[in-house]
């Protein structure tokens, strides 16, 4: 008897650790970007452009087979993209540029994100009006990375992925 439960809480817990290392993997990537999206909403070119580096460095060492078919096709469908996005960023220390790149940066995470749960709390997909941008938070306040300190609450939640 002692053996059947060893046995079945040895398997239970082989089948639970892959979603918590797929979570604790994908949760550092949205980490990540927020660190970069907090970095221009501080209009820091620098910091944005050194967390850049470190978001392709989590980019690139995730573990695929962590993800499901879906996700995993999802993911590789993004993830040059995303290291694109962040090579752009990381390679300049012009706040519009990294701006500009953000854009495109938050549009490829979000479609991502729809597909793959990047966190277990909220995701909030924030809309720019004047930059008529997107970008993702991790909390309803706006904050704004397309002209920081200028227009800092200028936007709206268009979204909320839970």
């Amino acid at each position: 008897m002692k053996k059947i439960l060893f046995v079945v809480a040895l398997v239970a817990t082989l089948w639970i650790k892959p979603g918590f290392a797929q979570n604790s993997q994908t949760k550092a990537l949205l980490t990540s970007y927020y660190d970069i999206k907090n970095a221009l909403v501080n209009s820091d070119a620098g910091l944005a452009s050194s967390k850049a580096t470190k978001f392709a460095e989590v980019l690139n060492s995730m573990d695929r087979r962590l993800l499901s078919q879906e996700e995993m096709k999802a993911f590789m469908g993004f993830q040059d993209k995303l290291g694109f996005d962040a090579k752009q960023i990381s390679e300049t220390k012009d706040l519009s540029l990294q701006r500009e790149q953000f854009a495109n940066f938050s549009a490829n995470l979000f479609k991502l994100a729809r597909v793959v749960k990047l966190s277990e709390e909220p995701v909030y997909y924030d809309y720019c009006p004047m930059k008529k941008s997107y970008w993702l938070s991790d909390n309803a306040a706006i904050k704004n990375p397309y002209f920081g300190k200028q227009m800092l609450t200028c936007g709206t939640v268009k979204e909320t992925l839970k």
